[in-house]
């Protein structure tokens, strides 16, 4: 039995189209309708199979929806969801994949709850450099923690529910509050963005000879990757972030800026330790997540 009757995606692309995907292969709901902005999208998404029907109509995609899940880039879903409240059906579940939750929770909670309906952020952990839903996969979520930031408001019930959405489609719930996951997330998963680009903007400038490039290899190609991720997206995630992103940029530079001073005054043991510590922790990280199990 369908966990849900009908789902919509606000925006069908690398996440959007994924959760749909796993969601029809799974059979999670009877039906997933996916929001698009523009008519050429419509078939596009239909044909990847990830919605049963796309609609550029706000109102019919989100009516009679159980869940709705917002997968557009962060600084157009304050808006999206004011238009649609119209639309939502009392206890409607509204969720998100936001990379920022403190500021999203903030406003959408209240604005939801207006319309009689629930909002429960969520973040999946999970993506790719490539953009669209020709991009899209089932197994996106599959091992990847999803985490939920519920707040005193969140009822434990729905809570659960949302928790059960990840679980279903692969992923691992994680509780946190909005303000912990964004802390957490500016180390992990947005300075990693701004040091990739950086990398990218540095290296291949063109102020530099032109055998530059021709000198990038794997190392160099692996470490950039997701500096090839959405440019608006980013930059949404790093305005709203912004108050912990520049905090530990602060902290990250002063890291680097020891490293520097270390090789000019040739600190031989400086040097070895700031690789030995970087392996160790690395490696032990990759070791913890690989015996790493789903909690139940």
């Amino acid at each position: 039995m369908p966990h849900w009757d009908k789902i919509t995606l606000i925006g069908v692309g690398l996440l959007g189209g994924s959760l749909g995907l796993a969601v029809r292969e799974r059979r999670l709901a009877n039906r997933v309708v996916g929001w698009v902005r523009r008519s050429a999208s419509i078939a596009e998404c239909e044909q990847a199979g990830a919605v049963d029907k796309a609609d550029t109509d706000l109102w019919r995609a989100v009516e009679q929806a159980d869940l709705v899940v917002l997968c557009t880039p962060l600084a157009q879903m304050a808006e999206l969801a004011t238009k649609m409240l119209p639309a939502l059906k009392p206890g409607c579940i509204v969720t998100d994949v936001g990379s920022v939750k403190a500021s999203v929770v903030s406003e959408l909670e209240p604005l939801v709850a207006s319309a009689k309906a629930h909002f429960i952020g969520s973040h999946p952990m999970a993506g790719a450099e490539k953009m669209g839903v020709a991009a899209a996969r089932a197994d996106l979520f599959e091992g990847a923690i999803c985490a939920i930031t519920p707040t005193a408001q969140s009822s434990p019930k729905l809570v659960l529910q949302i928790e059960d959405l990840w679980k279903s489609v692969g992923g691992r719930p994680l509780r946190l509050s909005p303000e912990l996951h964004d802390d957490l997330v500016s180390r992990s998963s947005h300075l990693p963005h701004v040091v990739a680009a950086e990398l990218a903007n540095y290296v291949l400038s063109p102020v530099h000879p032109k055998e530059q490039g021709m000198l990038c290899a794997n190392g160099f190609r692996d470490t950039t990757r997701i500096a090839s991720g959405s440019p608006e997206m980013w930059r949404d995630i790093s305005l709203s972030n912004r108050r912990n992103l520049s905090r530990v940029l602060g902290v990250f530079i002063e890291d680097l800026q020891e490293f520097q001073l270390a090789l000019e005054n040739q600190d031989v043991k400086a040097i070895e330790e700031f690789f030995n510590k970087a392996k160790e922790r690395r490696d032990a990280w990759c070791a913890q997540a690989a015996t790493t199990t789903s909690p139940e």
